[in-house]
């Protein structure tokens, strides 16, 4: 029998990025206030732009970036933003 593993949300981030640290740390809270209310969180995978030429091309300019099932946030800024995609994007999923 095989377990779903759900949804992988990818961070999409730049070494060197204060605004994405920010962010990491944003997303943090969001995901810990989520399991607090017992609400599903995503597995997340951080991935360097540095790592991956045709996703600098494609986000260069708007990291942080996060996707899930299709739907992505760019230029994350708040916990606020990050909370009502997540919500949203995850919903969708379900």
């Amino acid at each position: 029998m095989t377990v779903s593993a759900g949804p992988i949300l990818e961070f999409y981030t730049r070494d060197g990025c204060a605004v994405c640290d920010e962010a990491r740390l944003s997303l943090q809270a969001v995901m810990e206030e989520r399991a607090r209310r017992s609400q599903p969180n995503p597995r997340v995978r951080y991935v360097s732009l540095s790592q991956r030429p045709e996703l600098e091309e494609r986000y260069g300019a708007l990291v942080p970036v996060l996707a899930v099932g299709g739907n992505e946030l760019v230029l994350v800024t708040s916990a606020r933003s990050i909370a009502t995609f997540l919500d949203r994007a995850l919903g969708q999923l379900v």
